[in-house]
């Protein structure tokens, strides 16, 4: 049997049938459940639950109390800021069983969501978009979009590098840190190659 390329802290629980990449860390009372999928070097905090079958890519960072629930997929290189959740039932009800309508949510490469956001199922969260801080998102956020509040309202666009972006007359921004150029054109953001 080939020797375990993860570390799960003692407290931790991964059940049966989980693939876990090399160099990933789960942390003290994380409940990993059966048949999930983790990439390499992610790290999930403390209290995060990861309910079966969802896929979280490489690079992925869970902080502490993360629910991640059953129809969640994260790309690569995702942020999950803590007690942030995502909910897979639009209308849930204890005495009704709706497990055969869980909806799917995907997290596309880089999106950030911040402290207490909640993520209604269904809506998928573009690249490299950036969810506020206790934003509620209800609908589908475009790549690099900046969001914010409840119900989530866009309030302007985020580089790569999570900096708000300032768009001249052309519709041409660079991020200040990384220098990178982006395109807004017809309501969406493109990173220009150079």
């Amino acid at each position: 049997m080939n020797e375990q390329q993860y570390f799960a802290h003692e407290t931790a629980v991964v059940d049966e049938g989980c693939q876990i990449g090399k160099g990933t860390k789960i942390w003290h009372f994380s409940h990993v459940m059966p048949h999930c999928t983790i990439g390499e070097n992610c790290n999930i905090g403390q209290n995060v639950v990861i309910s079966p079958d969802v896929v979280l890519g490489n690079n992925v960072k869970v902080q502490n109390n993360v629910s991640i629930y059953t129809g969640v997929i994260c790309e690569d290189d995702v942020f999950l800021g803590p007690s942030m959740v995502f909910t897979n039932v639009i209308n849930p009800r204890s005495a009704v069983n709706r497990k055969n309508e869980y909806q799917k949510t995907i997290v596309k490469k880089g999106a950030s969501i911040g402290a207490n956001a909640t993520i209604v199922c269904g809506h998928n969260i573009g690249e490299y978009a950036f969810i506020g801080a206790g934003a509620v998102v209800t609908k589908e956020i475009p790549a690099y979009a900046l969001v914010v509040g409840n119900p989530a309202k866009q309030m302007g666009w985020m580089s790569e590098y999570g900096h708000k972006l300032t768009f001249n007359a052309e519709g041409i921004a660079v991020c200040p840190e990384s220098q990178e150029k982006y395109k807004l054109e017809n309501g969406k953001v493109s990173k220009l190659i150079s």
